[in-house]
């Protein structure tokens, strides 16, 4: 009650000069002595709360309770293991195939990341990407994401393995780097990689967020020669307006629409409306997340060009793909 009434006192509106001001609050509670006895930690509770409350979406309140410590001290170690992951060596790229549905060969495979550590163990993406996102190490991972998948490209396109393109993620903060272009540029002089064999994956969120800027990024992109694709596609806020100013390639279907082609008449449509769509507009399709032959067939006779997930090949080390591709 009290929490509620602190809320909605601070969210009166106040008159600054000629502007009016809305204010929002976000509270952490942590309660004496059940969470701690000393200030000391009860102040630290609160913290770890108020944190929760944030991240459920700010002007609300959040009690502490021991998952939420046990999940603070799991980001914490997290955070500094990942600041020495780059130098300790113990970040790898998998590379999962992407297949051309008429030919039935690789023609392209994308670069995911994979973090081992010798004390925290094997950690998903799903954990530590966000954690690399908050505390902007997402930079120079992302750089030597895309420094490692180039050059491992290159090795292949000298071994004659038949690859038209290699498949980075781009996130949020990447992209918005003042210098991102300029250091797409260094690593594709560094590595020797034709800048049209590069594709760069970027969500439909990283390009609504600033559509303007983004438009101008994507240009000098453009300009470079790399392929550009919209990661996720269906998934985002996504503006048709927006979509046919973006100097876009390609369009890759969200796996949560593929899998439910076969039992799923809304997802079927939608895949059906992308690739329609996506053709009308001179641009090709990826779908992600092809786990059942029933999909396959699916995604084959709507005309779809190219496909990827665990039906067609897992992630998996370089070595293994360059057998694969051999």
């Amino acid at each position: 009650m009290v929490a509620r009434r602190i809320i909605g006192a601070v969210a009166e509106s106040l008159q600054l000069e000629a502007h009016e001001v809305v204010t929002t609050s976000s509270i952490g509670i942590t309660v004496f002595p059940q969470d701690a006895r000393s200030a000391d930690e009860l102040l630290r509770n609160s913290d770890i709360a108020l944190q929760h409350a944030k991240q459920n979406g700010k002007n609300g309140f959040t009690f502490f309770d021991a998952a939420m410590n046990a999940a603070a001290l799991r980001r914490m170690a997290l955070e500094m293991a990942l600041r020495a992951a780059l130098e300790k060596n113990e970040l790898q790229l998998h590379y999962q195939p992407q297949i051309d549905l008429h030919s039935n060969r690789i023609i392209a495979a994308e670069a995911l990341l994979r973090w081992q550590t010798p004390e925290l163990g094997a950690v998903s993406p799903a954990e530590f990407i966000p954690v690399a996102e908050d505390t902007g190490l997402i930079v120079p991972i992302g750089a030597w994401v895309l420094r490692t998948a180039c050059r491992q490209a290159v090795d292949w396109l000298a071994d004659g393995r038949p690859l038209q393109r290699i498949a980075v993620n781009v996130s949020v903060r990447q992209f918005s780097q003042p210098d991102f272009v300029a250091s797409v540029v260094a690593t594709l002089r560094e590595t020797g990689l034709d800048p049209a064999a590069l594709e760069l994956e970027i969500t439909e969120s990283v390009l609504m967020a600033q559509a303007d800027a983004a438009v101008k990024t994507l240009a000098a992109l453009k300009r470079i020669g790399v392929q550009l694709a919209i990661d996720d596609f269906g998934t985002g806020y996504s503006s048709l307006a927006y979509l046919k100013q973006f100097p876009i390639d390609r369009l890759k279907i969200d796996r949560t629409f593929v899998q439910g082609l076969e039992n799923n008449v809304q997802d079927a449509a939608i895949v059906n409306s992308v690739i329609a769509m996506a053709r009308s507009l001179g641009l090709e399709v990826t779908a992600e997340g092809v786990e059942l032959p029933d999909q396959l067939a699916f995604l084959r006779d709507s005309a779809c060009h190219d496909a990827q997930g665990f039906l067609l090949g897992k992630p998996v080390p370089p070595e293994q793909l360059s057998a694969l591709l051999a």
